[in-house]
């Protein structure tokens, strides 16, 4: 008898299966009839959609996408794809087996968005039919062995964003439209023309670039293309890289080149260009400029370098330069490398006093340098062999000789012990011995040049882990090493990405992870300036499901499998929906028995128990594992509260981790207040809590760790980052909103009571978030006009108003904004030379004349060009400094002005000294206005300096 039952539900079962199959017959012929090796294990059976083959999604029964990266697949791509009528996207990176020609075929999958076929092994050439690819948006073929011309009917393809064809050997020339026949000229919506690293010859066409195109990286490097730069080039004003370098252009650098405003990096090198130095003097977004082995005619280093404040690098080699090298070129805020070799620059090579913080190559080899000032503590590496100061006794001196880079970057350790791994496994950066997905970044046209700067990788790293986490990739580390730049210019660097769960990656990881790099869905981090980029993976050879499948015939052991399984899914599911009860049931016991707070003693200044919203509590040995013991290496601040250390928890994740020293100026109440503050308050500008401890007479707070550091790092040039007037006023923008979401939207409301350009952080994209809580009042409605309470904040940020009569207000904050917003346009600090910013400007303003006649104090990396809306900019912070709070507009009206003032200069708002400032708290009765010339001298350097 119960073999007949199970027979009857074997025979069900399987009747159920072959009834509810959900592929559509065509498109289950054309995916077998492809015919490739190494397939995932679980491509059997006859129901791709149903049975959820890896690597395919289906919608209404049609397959409509195949992602299939790095996987190590054979074969090649047969007309049969045609069949996939309804494929949106084909994606097969990174598998250098699949070989042969690209089958004209793949012209009928007229839905295509996305053809990514990166890093294959196909040769011959690109097929015409793509032209009638009309939906597709991302064309990235590069880095295989096609050859041949570029089609013509690629220039149909109106809705292309993306077009990547480099790395391979196209000849030919650039195909433009004449009458009925299309060209490249047609893709007005295209961003990105990737073609470098071909043999493409001929003239640039003229009719290739016009001033409806949006392009924003022209990549033509590295090819055989003759004649003349076109000077309609400079009518594509949202060009951002142009890389023509490494081919054989002649004639003039087009004079028009300066309209050509908003471009950062500028690669002309390895050509045959000549006539008069070419004229960049407006160009004052330029980071990055190569002219090198050019033969322009024989001209004195120009001056107008000297006014472009965004410079990073000049390369310069054997352009015909002579004269002196003129000291002001080395006092460019940003600049990071002077290579100006094999030129007849004379004279005594001298620095100055003044020059960059950041500056850290000049190579001026074979030159006629005759004579060498060196600067005491300098850092900076200077190569002048081949100069006459190198010759007879002067040849010992360390400048000349050519040093090798001493050291090369890797990815440190979390806090741990890296472990002795077998020969195929790695130690990954949280010292797990795992099988690493490796390969290789290039970045194409990075902005930078010093890869000393660690803070260039960590930011990468951190960006990389962000990215892989919110996307659910099983990533549990990423490592990043051997940065180099290669014989193209690239930045090249190493990667390793380590799996979560398990030691090795399964096949839908490592072709997520692939995807995310071939369709550039992951976008590097702004403010660094890493550029257009690709990636090119290894063969991975340690699946988590141990060998690839091969094509199987249904067989009988499947179908019983799918039957066992069907019969004990409902079985499973009670047991499972018993189990979470029970265990929910066991939770609230625990949180009832186990309180995180128990400890906590009311009876002290600490008050009593945080009403918390989310914030976890972390125990002492817990953080102090994230820190290596808090080791000094990891404390990333300082300040009168204690210190802030960079932590790792166990996945990944970094956070930072503010521990009160004891006896801190900070105590009990300000800690419960920042946890309560914090715990309730989630804004996108605003920093997030993860956690606190309150164990072993610890107080420690967790906080989302942010990866560029404050606003006033950033001002200061510490931190690398060029802020430019566009980037300041999103920054200001963030940080308004972020503050406006506090006095008005948070219930109760919020007086933060200590904002500074030190309180405001900013992340991987450089958006403000408003940190530090420590000495935030919350507003109770009855209480709403204002609070009396003793005075805290930080000299040179806090209201007079509230200094002189102890009554805080929302419009307080409004007057340290005003001051951050002071800040933004000079980088001074707010109290200099015993001088307040507020009093400086006020008596410098001359509302008649440009900028206010404010241009001496000024930072000036935002005066070139000169910054649209600047007067409105600082009317408005003046207007927040009223010396009488009603006067002073509110968070609201702040945020409607700066969005008035990004408007004017062509944003969207919503796209996305000796002395310091010092904190004080005290009782301020019988005080005067705190900002007078003779109270200035009183305070300052009186008070300890301010907490980070």
């Amino acid at each position: 008898m119960g073999l007949s039952i199970e027979i009857c539900l074997l025979v069900v079962s399987i009747q159920f299966l072959v009834a509810t199959a959900l592929t559509n017959s065509q498109d289950l012929d054309a995916l077998e009839a492809l015919n490739w090796t190494n397939t995932p294990p679980n491509w059997v059976g006859s129901d791709p959609c149903g049975s959820s083959w890896e690597g395919i999604q289906c919608t209404n029964s049609r397959i409509t996408s195949i992602t299939l990266g790095n996987i190590g697949l054979t074969g090649q791509l047969s007309g049969d794809i045609a069949q996939l009528s309804e494929l949106q996207m084909l994606d097969l990176s990174y598998n250098n087996g699949l070989t042969g020609t690209l089958t004209p075929s793949i012209g009928s999958l007229t839905k295509l968005t996305n053809l990514i076929l990166e890093g294959c092994g196909f040769f011959g050439p690109i097929p015409g039919t793509l032209g009638s690819l009309q939906q597709l948006r991302f064309l990235v073929l590069n880095s295989n062995s096609f050859s041949g011309s570029i089609p013509p009917s690629i220039g149909n393809l109106s809705k292309l964003y993306w077009l990547d064809l480099a790395n391979n050997g196209l000849s030919g020339t650039i195909p433009v439209s004449s009458g009925a026949t299309p060209g490249l000229d047609m893709l007005v919506n295209t961003k990105h023309f990737h073609f470098g690293n071909n043999r493409l010859s001929g003239a640039i066409p003229s009719a290739l670039f016009s001033s409806n195109m949006t392009l924003i990286h022209v990549l033509f490097e590295n090819n055989q293309l003759n004649g003349s730069i076109p000077s309609q080039l400079a009518l594509v004003q949202t060009l951002e890289v142009v890389r023509l370098d490494g081919n054989l252009l002649t004639g003039f650098v087009p004079s028009q080149f300066s309209n050509l405003i908003n471009v950062n990096v500028l690669y002309l090198s390895n050509n045959q260009l000549s006539g008069p130095f070419p004229n960049l003097s407006t160009m004052n977004y330029l980071d990055y400029v190569d002219l090198s082995n050019n033969t322009f005619d024989a001209s004195v280093i120009p001056s107008w370098l000297s006014n472009l404040q965004s410079l990073t690098t000049i390369v310069m080699e054997n352009t015909t330069l002579y004269g002196s090298v003129p000291g002001a070129l080395f006092s460019l805020p940003q600049l990071q490398t002077v290579t100006m070799s094999n030129n007849k620059l004379n004279g005594t090579l001298d620095v100055g006093s003044s020059y960059s913080n950041q500056l850290k190559l000049v190579d001026l080899q074979n030159n006629l340098i005759s004579g060498f000032t060196q600067r005491a503590g300098s850092t900076i590496e200077f190569i002048l062999v081949g100069n006459p100061v190198c010759t007879g006794t002067g040849g010992s001196n360390t400048y000349c000789v050519i040093l090798q880079p001493s050291s090369s970057y890797s990815t440190p350790p979390n806090n741990c012990i890296p472990s002795t791994c077998n020969s195929s496994q790695v130690s990954s950066p949280n010292c797990r011995c795992e099988y690493p997905y490796t390969g290789t970044l290039y970045f194409r046209a990075p902005s930078f040049s010093d890869l000393g700067n660690s803070t260039i990788y960590t930011t990468l790293q951190s960006s990389l882990m962000s990215y892989f986490q919110s996307n659910q990739l099983p990533v549990d580390s990423v490592s990043l090493s051997n940065p180099t730049t290669n014989t193209d210019k690239y930045l090249v660097i190493s990667l390793e990405v380590f799996p979560s769960g398990q030691d090795s990656f399964n096949r839908t990881g490592i072709s997520g992870i692939a995807s995310v790099f071939s369709n550039q869905t992951f976008d590097p981090p702004s403010g660094y300036g890493y550029g257009p980029f690709y990636f090119i993976g290894n063969p991975y050879s340690n699946f988590a499901e141990g060998s690839a499948g091969t094509k199987k015939s249904l067989n009988i052991g499947i179908i019983i499998g799918a039957a066992v399984g069907g019969s004990v899914l409902l079985l499973l599911a009670l047991l499972a929906g018993f189990y979470a009860f029970h265990q929910k049931r066991r939770a609230e016991k625990a949180d009832k028995v186990n309180n995180p707070f128990a400890s906590w003693d009311p009876n002290t200044t600490s008050g009593g128990v945080p009403m918390l919203k989310g914030a976890r509590c972390f125990s002492y040995d817990e953080l102090k594992r994230y820190t290596n013991n808090f080791a000094e290496a990891n404390c990333i601040g300082a300040g009168g509260y204690g210190k802030v250390y960079r932590g790792t928890l166990p996945d990944g994740q970094h956070v930072a981790i503010k521990r009160a020293q004891q006896g801190s100026m900070q105590g009990g109440l300000e800690f419960k207040t920042e946890i309560e503050l914090l715990s309730r308050v989630h804004h996108k500008n605003v920093v997030g809590l993860m956690g606190f401890c309150f164990d072993e007479a610890e107080q420690m707070l967790v906080y989302e760790y942010i990866a560029n550091g404050t606003l006033n790092e950033s001002l200061s040039g510490k931190t690398g980052i060029r802020l430019d007037w566009m980037r300041r006023l999103r920054i200001a923008l963030g940080a308004a909103r972020g503050l406006q979401y506090l006095h008005e939207l948070a219930n109760p409301p919020i007086i933060h009571r200590d904002i500074k350009s030190n309180n405001i952080l900013l992340d991987e994209s450089l958006n403000a978030k408003v940190s530090d809580f420590g000495l935030s009042k919350s507003v109770p409605i009855s209480e709403k006009t204002h609070i009396s309470t003793q005075v805290k904040g930080t000299m040179g940020y806090m209201d007079p108003e509230y200094y002189m009569t102890q009554q805080l207000t929302e419009k307080s904050d409004v007057y340290s904004f005003g001051v951050v917003l002071l800040e933004i346009v000079t980088a001074r600090q707010p109290i200099e030379k015993g001088k307040h910013i507020v009093r400086e400007v006020r008596q410098r303003m001359e509302r008649d004349k440009v900028l206010y006649s404010l241009d001496e104090i000024l930072d000036p990396v935002i005066l070139a060009p000169t910054p649209k809306g600047l007067e409105k900019f600082v009317d408005l912070a003046m207007s927040c400094v009223e010396e009488e709070g009603a006067r002073r507009p509110a968070m609201g009206a702040v945020v409607k002005e700066i969005e008035n003032v990004m408007q004017i200069v062509g944003l969207n708002p919503n796209a996305d000294s000796a002395s310091s400032s010092a904190t004080y708290e005290g009782d301020s009765k019988g005080y005067n206005h705190p900002y007078t010339d003779d109270s200035l001298f009183v305070y300052s350097g009186a008070f300890p300096l301010a907490s980070n």
